[in-house]
């Protein structure tokens, strides 16, 4: 059937905007005539999210799709390394399927990293013979963030592999490297990496720039780097991307890479450049199939009010009017699978026998960061054991290993400012053990309890009573809910974190960071205290 829609069309080829009538059939753009009308809706390609782990959304792909939708992004990049690591190639595969029901073009890669280190205990491994595999097959176009770099740098034999199995498949592959610079980057880019979204600072992009890499710009949850980088919008925007790469459910609800639109354009970069960074470059660099309004194209297109505010009113892929949603709309089937065999704790788990007169590491997180500091403390002493001391917000925090019947890693953490109760989630990068932080051991071990009952979720304990509760059945991550329910549970336990004391703007979002090994300073795992500097285990206790 031919269908045609009329509107101000924003032709990013052309770079310039006129009224034009839009004919589309069996999915598929037929012509594009311009009319010589103005007209009250703009037409113009969807935004694209170039890298963004949906995991993070705490909703399925089709949630998830459901809500990004409603800002105008019609594909997203996203790379399922949180579920691998839960539940290797077969989340991998779960999180495909479930992609399937997005009114969003959900684009997946094989995860490079998984493990992440092995200085953790992670559900699942993907080695180079199974990321040989996953390159091979259609529905995975690229190869996700290479962590490891200095695997890359070193040359490493199984890192190396995986890199070239993307590159027998013509399929580009995905960086991660904060930290390199000048000959690093080159070597880096030189093994084939081709962007990078961990930059944070201009020198440190025009050197991975220079080297070929493109930057995506990151504006998420956890992480920001759109005000420092922005400025290459001006030079450098063939080179550029938008993304979000972790994003939570109350932040998705009120925005995604529209955003980032109208914050460049609000000061002042150009038009065009903008949107071509939003919607051309993703679609270009990684060949996917979404169309850019040309004739030919696949007929994906947004409908706004006016190119100032964006706001959505109708959404297309292939053909197809996904937004507004019809009245058969219903909410997504759960997915199946989890992997969860923790055992309960007790309070007398928790107990840290002291050393007499002995400092200790700490553990020193901070607002809105994925760094920590390593601090040096002098801990309170109760009854010959290590105690919380709110006057010197010294909590405790600890990691109980999901996957199999393991003691609690027990350490102290300083910065989040609890006075009372205790905070845990099953969300905590990469491996997803349990964090726990809390100022009574009776309340952190209900509250990790909670969490083993449920097998995955978040939760806020005071008094022994269980404040509120989010339950995450697929892989301890996600839930079947929709979007506006998950963020309203979320948005319930970080508010009762922040009553609790804590003066964080987001007190779980930096929790589920504070056993991420791979950024330093000092972490913790389910196997003990993690030195991110020097890459290994230190001792609680500093010796005299």
């Amino acid at each position: 059937m031919k269908n045609f829609l009329k509107g101000n069309l924003i032709d990013l080829h052309q770079r310039r905007i006129y009224g034009a009538e839009v004919t589309f059939e069996n999915g598929v753009i037929t012509s594009i005539s311009e009319t010589n009308e103005s007209y009250d809706k703009f037409i113009m390609p969807g935004f694209t999210d170039a890298h963004v782990h949906i995991e993070s959304s705490m909703a399925t792909p089709s949630s998830f799709g459901k809500a990004a939708i409603t800002h105008g992004t019609i594909a997203t990049l996203s790379d399922p390394h949180e579920i691998a690591n839960v539940l290797g190639v077969d989340g991998i595969e779960a999180m495909i399927r479930d992609a399937e029901k997005s009114p969003v073009k959900i684009f997946f890669g094989a995860p490079s990293c998984v493990p992440a280190t092995p200085f953790e205990t992670s559900g699942a491994a993907i080695n180079a013979d199974e990321v040989a595999a996953l390159m091979k097959r259609d529905d995975i176009l690229f190869l996700s963030e290479m962590m490891n770099y200095p695997g890359v740098l070193n040359g490493d034999t199984e890192v190396m592999a995986k890199i070239k199995a993307a590159q027998d498949n013509n399929k580009p592959v995905d960086g991660h490297a904060p930290g390199l610079n000048g000959e690093s980057a080159a070597k880096y880019a030189a093994a084939g990496i081709s962007t990078d979204h961990e930059t944070y600072s201009i020198e440190n992009a025009l050197d991975k720039i220079e080297a070929g890499m493109y930057i995506q710009i990151r504006e998420g949850s956890a992480a920001k780097n759109f005000d420092e980088l922005i400025p290459l919008m001006r030079e450098y925007s063939d080179m550029l991307m938008f993304c979000s790469d972790d994003l939570h459910p109350d932040d998705l609800l009120h925005g995604h890479i529209n955003l980032l639109v109208k914050k460049a354009l609000s000061l002042g970069y150009d038009f065009f450049d903008v949107l071509t960074v939003a919607c051309v470059n993703p679609v270009n660099h990684y060949k996917i199939p979404v169309g850019l309004l040309r004739v030919g194209d696949p007929a994906d297109f947004i409908v706004v009010d006016n190119p100032d505010r964006f706001t959505v009113l109708e959404a297309y892929c292939e053909g197809k009017k996904v937004f507004p949603f019809g009245d058969d709309e219903t909410a997504a089937d759960i997915i199946k699978g989890n992997r969860f065999h923790a055992k309960k704790i007790s309070s007398s788990d928790l107990q840290v026998e002291a050393v007499a007169k002995n400092q200790i590491h700490v553990i020193g997180a901070e607002d809105g960061s994925l760094l920590t500091k390593k601090l040096v403390m002098t801990p309170t002493i109760n009854n010959g054991f290590v105690a919380t001391d709110i006057s010197k917000d010294i909590l405790k925090m600890v990691v109980l290993n999901r996957y199999e019947e393991a003691p609690p890693a027990v350490a102290f953490i300083n910065g989040f400012g609890l006075k009372e109760g205790a905070m845990a989630t099953s969300v905590a990068h990469d491996s997803h053990n349990i964090i726990a932080i809390g100022v009574d051991d009776q309340d952190i071990a209900l509250a990790v309890n909670t969490i083993v009952d449920s097998k995955g979720g978040i939760c806020t304990v005071k008094d022994n009573k269980v404040l509120n509760q989010l339950e995450l059945p697929f892989g301890g991550l996600m839930s079947d809910k929709e979007l506006k329910e998950i963020a309203l549970a979320f948005k319930k336990n970080n508010d009762n974190a922040k009553n609790m004391g804590s003066s964080f703007e987001n007190p779980f979002i930096t929790a589920s960071f504070m056993s991420l090994l791979v950024i330093p300073s000092l972490k913790l795992s389910d196997k003990g205290l993690f030195d991110s500097e020097q890459f290994s285990f230190l001792s609680l206790f500093i010796s005299e």
